[in-house]
């Protein structure tokens, strides 16, 4: 019989408390120092330096030098799907009303937008007919060709990307899909570009400025 992927050794790599509390960290979509990731999971520069060589040896995460620093980040998107796949699991019954309320109001998601914010933008993309839903994924329609160029979006480059276009991707806050992708990043980064959201300080969370609040009213309505 062929032998399939090789689920034990993934299983084995983020099954351990530390492990999958750095790909966690790695959500924010933010290269990270070992220091900082040994720092946000509470063990020593040390046994950082020991997950991390594990981790990176199962290609979940990646690292390159900035420097005289080394810094890691999730290896790909799809990493960063299982590990939001992971969330939706294990936040369930009681434990999503225990998610704190910050990162269910508005938070990255490894590169796009997610939350109540990031589920308020998709829902209003849909209701306005710039975008329409497939089985996996969201398609552009030809309003949402000429909105997102309008809002600033080159979608050229965006369509260039080795990645999906427009993945639907289950939000474990919400429980519905958000828009995700290279179109969900391109329009995460633009909202981010026009000052419409700032990082919270050590968190995936997103707050809403001012300037956001209002421009985000007039092209989406009430989120």
């Amino acid at each position: 019989m062929d032998a399939g992927p090789d689920l034990a050794a993934l299983a084995g790599a983020v099954g351990d408390a530390t492990r999958i509390r750095m790909l966690e960290l790695l959500m924010e979509g933010r290269s990270l120092v070992a220091k900082e990731l040994a720092f946000g999971t509470g063990v020593s520069p040390a046994t950082a330096t020991v997950h991390l060589k594990r981790l990176e040896q199962a290609r979940l995460i990646r690292s390159t030098r900035q420097g005289r620093n080394k810094v890691f980040r999730l290896a790909t998107p799809t990493v960063a799907r299982m590990v939001e796949a992971l969330m939706t699991v294990a936040v369930r019954g009681p434990r999503a009303s225990a998610t704190p309320e910050p990162l269910r109001a508005a938070r990255y998601c490894y590169d796009h937008l997610a939350g109540r914010l990031g589920m308020g933008i998709t829902d209003a993309l849909l209701r306005q007919g710039h975008l329409s839903l497939r089985r996996r994924a969201f398609a552009l329609t030809p309003s949402g060709e000429d909105w997102f160029e309008a809002f600033g979006v080159d979608l050229a480059p965006v369509r260039d990307q080795r990645r999906q276009f427009a993945h639907r991707c289950l939000d474990w806050s919400e429980r519905r899909d958000h828009l995700a992708g290279a179109l969900g990043a391109a329009l995460a980064s633009r909202v981010f570009a026009l000052g419409w959201v700032e990082r919270q300080p050590d968190s995936r969370g997103l707050v809403v400025t001012s300037a956001g609040q209002r421009g985000l009213r007039r092209h989406f309505g009430a989120l």
